[in-house]
């Protein structure tokens, strides 16, 4: 009797475990971080500056690590850790457009290169950026597309050379950018080693920037988002 009884609460767990897993799995693009947040802000004011940061872990590790960043200001952090772009883009009209920031500045690409989500292009990247910016300027939103953080290899990803694809999607986006009246941020260049990784002292994995890392980010986004406000401006 007590073996039995043992096996149906063994049971019981599994089936409530894999409940668990399967929910999470279902919300492939993490729909439900925000939603309460987003359900608290607002609406925007015309003579709010609104800013939204649509990212991954760097941008979500910004607001943690420096959060003095983010606080007096119109800024509102909407990264989660380990996302692609292909996760972004579905969670982007609830996380962005619902919003109504005048500006979006998105900082993606790199998880992509380290196959988070399986194996992808750097057109695949390309589209899904597209895609994100497409739909920012047909609400009326100006957008800042950042450059991809310096990488020179991934410590949960080995072996993806992101020190060479990571330039390659960079200046893919740079000319994107000028050809469709977007800001481009350009964080690579200031921050990349002798082999196009993120040194030490901005660093402690390679990938994520430290406070150090983030004090050089900060100006250069803040020019980028001043840009993007007086071109909203001039569109009104």
């Amino acid at each position: 009797m007590k073996a039995m009884k043992l096996k149906k609460m063994v049971c019981l767990g599994v089936i409530m475990m894999s409940s668990i897993l399967l929910a999470e799995a279902q919300d492939w693009a993490n729909l439900n971080r925000f939603k309460e947040e987003n359900e608290k802000l607002g609406p925007a004011r015309t003579c709010d500056d609104r800013v939204v940061f649509m990212g991954n872990s760097i941008t979500q590790g910004w607001i943690t690590k420096v959060p003095g960043f983010f606080e007096g200001r119109p800024y509102i952090n909407r990264g989660i850790g380990g996302q692609t772009t292909p996760q972004m883009l579905l969670r982007f009209r609830q996380d962005v457009l619902k919003l109504w920031p005048k500006v979006v500045v998105i900082l993606a690409g790199t998880n992509d290169i380290a196959g988070n989500t399986g194996p992808s292009t750097l057109e695949m990247i390309e589209d899904n950026i597209h895609s994100m910016t497409e739909l920012a300027q047909a609400h009326g939103i100006q957008v800042v597309l950042c450059s991809v953080l310096p990488a020179h290899d991934y410590s949960w990803s080995k072996g993806k050379d992101p020190a060479a694809k990571i330039p390659e999607l960079n200046e893919r986006i740079k000319r994107y950018a000028a050809t469709r009246g977007a800001v481009y941020c350009d964080f690579f260049s200031a921050m990349a080693d002798e082999r196009n990784g993120l040194p030490k002292e901005l660093s402690g994995d390679g990938v994520h920037p430290n406070e150090a890392g983030y004090a050089i980010m900060e100006p250069l986004v803040e020019q980028a988002i001043a840009r993007a406000l007086l071109m909203w401006k001039e569109f009104k």
